[in-house]
């Protein structure tokens, strides 16, 4: 008897708590009343860019990113790699942005319908950083004179040894150019040459430290070479020539081919790098800690970069 008592009475007391649970749970009045959305966390926004190494190993992005994330609720995601990769990422749709330098397969990427509103938005030089003792004698050449000499010198004097990107970068399209407007055929008479010649497929950072331990020539962005210094001892040794200028651009991914893409924040990222106040930001940047710009801003040098003043100057709407 006492065992059926104590079973009704868990009994009854269990249906009451489940009473309370459901007349709490379908409240619709008081200040503890459920939400009206779903109640779930927001799903943080994220912007998705690709970029040449050149302005990730020198931190200038890092600084812009800094800056644009305190304006702005999202995340930045970086991923640093050579030109020819970072577009392949564009025609994947695995980005939403890409910042590059090289103007050719930037426009072939348009023509195909990947980006849209590109931007110019800053600039450097490329210069030919070398040995201090320049055993193949390249100092105050034309970049073009430079190379002939180098793969010439090459042959006979093993402390000659460049150094390339060799991998499909922005930096590495200029090297190719500079060797065939030196008269050479880049895939038939450069690579695969001799052992004088290394691709090394690395970022430039990367490339300037080898280049460093093996004392060898190679092409870099002034910007870069100019972070790397402190630790390495190539000296720049031909840094004059109107193939030298390296323009940096912004691209939007197209949304008509990957409607998923983050339009909006890409449209915002591209217009802050254009404003006059990030303009200022990019000329300063690197004056304090080397005495110079590791980079200078497109804004009002248009002559210069070739470009119209839409290219440089205006909003995307």
């Amino acid at each position: 008897m006492d065992i059926m008592v104590n079973r009704n009475f868990l009994l009854a007391a269990l249906v009451l708590i489940v009473a309370v649970f459901f007349c709490g749970c379908t409240s619709d009045g008081g200040n503890d009343a459920a939400p009206t959305d779903s109640g779930t966390a927001a799903t943080p926004e994220f912007l998705k860019i690709a970029t040449t190494t050149s302005l990730d190993n020198t931190g200038l992005l890092a600084d812009l990113k800094d800056r644009f994330e305190e304006d702005h609720d999202v995340t930045l995601q970086i991923i640093a790699a050579g030109t020819g990769k970072a577009l392949e990422y564009g025609e994947r749709g695995d980005v939403d942005v890409l910042m590059v330098h090289d103007r050719a397969r930037e426009d072939a990427f348009m023509d195909n319908g990947y980006g849209i509103n590109r931007r110019v938005f800053a600039y450097n030089y490329f210069m030919i950083v070398g040995p201090e003792s320049d055993p193949a004698g390249i100092a105050g050449m034309t970049p073009e004179d430079a190379f002939v000499t180098l793969i010439e010198e090459a042959q006979t004097n093993p402390d000659v040894v460049v150094v390339s990107r060799g991998d499909s970068s922005g930096t590495h399209a200029k090297e190719q150019a500079i060797w065939a407007s030196a008269g050479y055929d880049y895939a038939t008479e450069v690579v695969g040459s001799g052992d004088w010649y290394i691709e090394g497929g690395q970022g430039m950072g990367a490339t300037l430290q080898m280049a460093n331990e093996l004392q060898a020539y190679t092409v870099s962005d002034s910007g870069t070479y100019l972070a790397y210094q402190g630790d390495i001892d190539l000296v720049p040794l031909v840094d004059e020539g109107d193939v030298l200028l390296n323009i940096y651009g912004a691209m939007m991914i197209n949304p008509e081919k990957f409607s998923y893409v983050n339009s909006e924040m890409a449209k915002e990222w591209i217009n802050f790098l254009i404003t006059p106040e990030t303009q200022q930001v990019i000329a300063d940047f690197g004056v304090e800690e080397y005495g110079q710009p590791l980079f200078f801003p497109s804004l009002g040098n248009y002559e210069i970069l070739g470009v119209t003043r839409e290219e440089a100057e205006s909003p995307i709407p």
